[in-house]
């Protein structure tokens, strides 16, 4: 017998939701690789990807099934400014995820360096605190790893480790209020239900430093997209840090611990580290003598609606289509090349949904019969910090935000 819906889901999507955990019971069930599997190649070695349809989710690019990894197929970004939650892409680092959440008795749990510690219910969250939507897109670190030239390990990410959705939830500001915070306390930090499977593997553990909290909008949701969030990110609760990397949207959040101290687990002192210095990058081959955590996103845009290598007609109104974003500063201009950055020319910018949101932009052009083009986009923000012309490279392949190019040729 199903326990009766939490507040905020409909019976249907409840039942939709139970069945979807329930076929999370096992990871053995999960869907498997078959001789017959579609796939995409993405545009460097080793870019097949199986496309395969998870619990909840259409067919994606999965790059591993332990712990979950899937790519949103690049197509997918010029259907809506808002990433779908079936094809948002997926990103785990610890393979033991829970095979059932009892949301009749899941707690976030608020503790460390406060004056009470709070045991909070999902009905709790949305009954006793103002709820918040925000728009922001959730980048992977790791997003676009795959195009660095010389390769570097990890995740060989195409451009689709990315996504925007309207979440909705609590501040975490007004959780932090009401648990109280000690005079002496420094950093916060957040952990989830995922486990690791060896003991030796260190637990997933994000934090951030507590002044960026009262100055920031970071929310603790519980939806996405107007829907409780998808199982595989991060159902029922997931912290939500605009501008950040999605290294620190820490899933099925059920734990916030406030700390008198830095924080030096594993996951901040050694993993998601960069250059530091004003670029985060290194001439490759390279080490950096000093590091810094990886926080704040880049600037970047996309073309959206012509892929690479494309054979288009000519026109003298060929519609190019893309997206824009960066760390919450908001988009002030998208300019636009046809021939490889020789001559820049601007765009239309479309409705804006917030700083920390994709903002859509369009351009007409005139496209020439048999005629080669090399089209760019270059985005600057409003303080005016621009796209690279040029790729830069680091050893663990973050903050790439060069310039990208679509190859185009026209009929003669």
């Amino acid at each position: 017998m199903n326990p009766p819906p939490p507040d905020g889901l409909t019976r249907r999507r409840f039942l939709q939701t139970s069945l979807t955990v329930g076929g999370l019971t096992a990871l053995g069930n999960w869907p498997m690789l078959a001789d017959a599997t579609p796939a995409l190649t993405l545009p460097f070695e080793r870019g097949e990807r199986p496309l395969i349809a998870f619990p909840e989710k259409r067919p994606l690019m999965v790059m591993t099934t332990r712990p979950p990894q899937l790519e949103t197929p690049f197509s997918i970004f010029d259907e809506s400014i808002f990433t779908p939650n079936d094809a948002f892409f997926v990103r785990w680092h610890l393979a033991n995820i829970p095979q059932t959440i009892d949301t009749r008795q899941f707690k976030l749990t608020i503790r460390g360096r406060v004056n009470e510690t709070l045991s909070l219910s999902l009905l709790d969250l949305k009954q006793q605190f103002e709820s918040v939507e925000i728009a922001a897109v959730c980048q992977c670190g790791g997003n676009s790893r795959g195009f660095f030239q010389p390769r570097v390990p990890g995740g060989q990410w195409g451009h689709g480790a990315m996504g925007n959705a309207k979440w909705t939830g609590v501040r975490l500001h007004d959780l932090l209020e009401k648990a109280g915070i000690a005079p002496d306390a420094k950093y916060v930090r957040f952990d989830g239900l995922d486990r690791p499977i060896a003991d030796t593997t260190p637990d997933f553990l994000k934090s951030i430093p507590l002044h960026e909290v009262g100055a920031s909008q970071i929310l603790v949701a519980y939806a996405m997209n107007g829907e409780p969030l998808p199982y595989l990110n991060g159902f029922p609760l997931r912290l939500i840090v605009p501008g950040w990397y999605a290294t620190y949207w820490v899933k099925m959040l059920n734990d916030i611990e406030v700390l008198n101290e830095e924080d030096h687990n594993f996951w901040m002192d050694t993993a998601y580290r960069i250059p530091a210095n004003a670029c985060g990058c290194l001439e490759p081959g390279q080490k950096p003598t000093q590091t810094l955590p990886l926080t704040r996103m880049t600037v970047r845009s996309f073309i959206t609606n012509i892929e690479d290598g494309a054979t288009l007609a000519a026109s003298p109104r060929q519609l190019i289509k893309g997206i824009a974003f960066d760390q919450g500063y908001g988009i002030d201009q998208v300019l636009f090349s046809a021939d490889g950055g020789l001559h820049w020319e601007a765009t239309q910018l479309g409705h804006d949904h917030g700083d920390f949101s994709f903002r859509p932009w369009e351009i007409q052009v005139v496209l020439q019969p048999g005629r080669s083009y090399r089209f760019q986009s270059l985005a600057i923000n409003r303080i005016g910090e621009s796209q690279q012309l040029h790729p830069q490279w680091n050893p663990n392949g973050y903050l790439r935000n060069a310039v990208e190019t679509v190859h185009v040729t026209t009929r003669g």
